[in-house]
């Protein structure tokens, strides 16, 4: 019997071994936030202030200098430390004809959740035209680790 429970325990550890080194990661938010001139997204800390200015920033557009996506994000840690969070933007530019943008940035993967903001800003951002839709992917290297994406992607 005991035979068995040492066969048993050293195939679980053989079986369990190889997932170990797999790296894992995953979305678990995104948050789109218009930008003003100033940089701001709200004008006060409170949550409520915050939806309400950015009801307004939606209404008037001529206030806005950019996009920003805050991604909160968790990924084991990786042998080749090549996590990356990929923003794709997709809108309607001039004339009605649409447009694509990618924005990307390696992060360190650790422990615990962590946000990153990627903003869409500058002039790539006022060429663009208006923001449709978007996808956020977390990639290890070239593997597909997770995605969110807005209800129009």
């Amino acid at each position: 019997m005991r035979v068995w429970l040492i066969l048993l325990a050293a195939l679980s550890i053989t079986v369990a071994a190889p997932a170990a080194d797999a790296v894992s990661g995953r979305i678990v938010k995104v948050s789109p936030f218009l930008v003003d001139q100033k940089g701001r997204i709200a004008l006060s800390p409170s949550l409520f202030d915050r939806d309400a200015y950015q009801a307004i920033l939606r209404l008037q557009t001529t206030n806005v200098s950019a996009v920003r996506f805050d991604v909160l994000w968790l990924a084991s840690k990786a042998p080749t430390e090549k996590i990356k969070i990929a923003v794709e933007v997709r809108g309607i530019g001039t004339n009605s004809v649409p447009k694509l943008q990618t924005l990307e940035t390696n992060v360190l993967p650790g422990t615990f959740r962590r946000w990153t903001d990627l903003p869409f800003a500058g002039q790539a951002y006022h060429d663009f035209g208006r923001v449709v839709a978007w996808r956020v992917t977390l990639w290890d290297d070239d593997r597909l680790l997770s995605e969110q994406k807005s209800f129009l992607w």
